[in-house]
């Protein structure tokens, strides 16, 4: 029987590329599971989106194991991408596809999944993202990538724990972030350091709005929208700064106290 016989051609190919993907991946030493992430695991893509794919390996992983299938990219170290959960990955272009992998060590995977359970986790730096990362989006990303090859950590559900510490944690930094834009940057007329401030303060308020209704983080691309927050674009023209650093205050601080949480 064809499984795939009610799809598309397009569709038809696409899953004939992620299973050929897929299967490169899993044959490389140390890796016991292939999942794949994204907009394309949540059924939320475009037909020019990328595909987001992670391997998790036991004990080692070799990168130049990845480099040797010959695709066109630049595969990182490991820790290359900053150090930290998200421990580095390649950028592939694989038949004309734009394709992310990322590395996932399965020790710190489920250590993490652990802390989230307990309503622990701590805060990383990570390129392209303005207020960083928690250490449980490793977590958010079993509990919304769909496994194709060998097996991951299965997550059901928001831990309850973490929904708990988790928004006073994020909204505390946000508040902070405030204040010293406010106290710090507002007297030097400094209109590039406030709206730098007052923009990682948004999405680390849109991180606790979230976390809060117990609704998982991936990335920051929708994360102002998904969180009701799109009301700061409109407060960061405001011409006189000390202005602009109290209404954001407003309207942040009031989108925390609004959840239900």
């Amino acid at each position: 029987m064809d499984h795939n016989a009610d799809l598309t051609d397009a569709a038809r190919d696409d899953a004939a590329f992620l299973d050929a993907v897929a299967d490169r991946l899993a044959a490389l030493p140390g890796v016991r599971g292939v999942a794949l992430g994204g907009s394309r695991a949540q059924g939320t893509h475009q037909d020019t989106s990328d595909w987001d794919l992670a391997v998790y390996y036991r004990g080692s992983f070799d990168p130049q194991d990845l480099r040797d299938i010959g695709w066109e990219g630049e595969a990182s170290e490991l820790g290359g991408w900053g150090g930290g959960v998200f421990n580095g990955g390649a950028w592939l272009v694989v038949d004309g596809r734009r394709v992310d992998v990322h590395y996932r060590d399965l020790d710190a995977v489920e250590h993490e999944v652990a802390e989230a359970r307990a309503g622990r986790f701590r805060w990383e730096p990570l390129m392209f993202h303005l207020a960083g990362i928690p250490s449980y989006l490793v977590v958010a990303e079993l509990a919304v990538n769909r496994v194709l090859r060998g097996t991951a950590p299965v997550v059901d559900g928001y831990p309850d724990a973490l929904r708990e510490t988790a928004p006073a944690q994020w909204w505390s930094l946000a508040d902070l972030t405030l204040g010293y834009a406010r106290d710090g940057h507002v007297p030097n007329g400094g209109r590039t350091e406030v709206t730098g401030a007052v923009s990682v303060a948004a999405m680390q308020t849109a991180h606790a709005v979230l976390a809060a209704r117990g609704e998982w983080v991936t990335n920051e691309k929708r994360l102002l929208a998904r969180a009701g927050l799109r009301g700061i674009d409109a407060v960061l023209e405001d011409p006189d700064l000390a202005r602009l650093v109290d209404r954001a205050r407003e309207l942040l601080g009031a989108a925390v106290r609004a959840d239900p949480a």
